[in-house]
């Protein structure tokens, strides 16, 4: 099993994007299954908390601008 997950070569544009339509909660079943079959899970996993940290660091920083 963990073999064939290091043999998954998703683009990084690709995995970024799987990411954002995972924000947004809207994706359509035909590319989730095509996001299954080419992505690595791991690197999902790292650009989905990587994004989760740039998110809550642009509300910290849109919050101090406007209260400030």
């Amino acid at each position: 099993m963990t073999g064939q997950l290091h043999k998954r070569k998703g683009s990084f544009v690709g995995t970024v994007k799987a990411v954002l339509w995972g924000f947004l909660g809207v994706r359509r079943n035909a590319d989730y299954q095509n996001d299954i079959a080419k992505l690595n899970p791991l690197h999902l996993m790292a650009v989905g908390v990587g994004m989760a940290f740039l998110f809550v660091l642009a509300l910290i920083l849109l919050v101090n601008w406007v209260a400030g």
